[in-house]
């Protein structure tokens, strides 16, 4: 009878230091890109959903020519609140941005004076609402033009705080609501102008 003098489970192979970690390959390269694609993917969508809702809530227009002067000068970028009008009604005294209704491919910033349903009149420079006349501070000089417009359902009379220098309801009659694009609110550029758009609020004439 014969023994081995080799102790019991000797012969099991030794353990390789770091054996327990496997050297990356290309499969688990791949994997580890994965999470990787997944947030630039999350992150560009994001960002357009982002843009879609602020592109649908709101515009930005660069005012020409000098007719809202002197609250609204030429060369400036405005921010348009395009939603409030969908919740609720335009105001006298709001600063608008609409489509030009003779022509739809140009946009116009003026002030609403006149509301559906109201009678404007304008003489002697002085503006009034159903026979009352209106407190306009903002103006800067009062108006050579003279006329009366009764207004209907769905009608704004609009016009310049430059009366002077202004082509508005006075000349082409009033706004119809669906030209309306949104209510004026920031003067974002440039820097040294940013502010709020200047709107007034009236008493009620009636």
């Amino acid at each position: 009878m014969s023994f081995s003098n080799t102790p019991t489970g000797a012969a099991e192979a030794p353990e390789t230091p770091g054996a327990e970690i496997a050297p990356a390959g290309p499969g688990h390269a791949h994997a580890s890109l994965k999470p990787l694609l997944r947030e630039i993917i999350e992150t560009v969508l994001l960002t357009v959903v982002i843009y879609a809702v602020v592109n649908f809530a709101t515009g930005r227009f660069r005012v020409e020519g000098t007719s809202m002067e002197p609250s609204v000068h030429p060369g400036q970028y405005v921010l348009v609140d395009k939603v409030s009008y969908r919740l609720g009604q335009p105001q006298r005294g709001d600063v608008i941005v609409f489509n030009y209704p003779l022509a739809a491919d140009r946009d116009f910033i003026k002030r609403i004076i006149g509301l559906p349903g109201e009678t404007v009149s304008v003489a002697g420079g002085a503006v009034s609402v159903n026979g009352q006349p209106i407190d306009e501070p903002y103006i800067a000089a009062p108006s050579a033009a003279t006329g009366s417009w009764t207004l209907n359902a769905d009608e704004y009379f609009v016009m310049g705080d430059n009366r002077n220098s202004s082509s508005d309801s006075r000349s082409w009659g009033p706004l119809a609501r669906q030209y309306l694009i949104g209510k004026a609110v920031v003067i974002y550029w440039p820097p040294s102008n940013w502010g709020l758009v200047p709107h007034y609020t009236y008493a009620s004439p009636h």
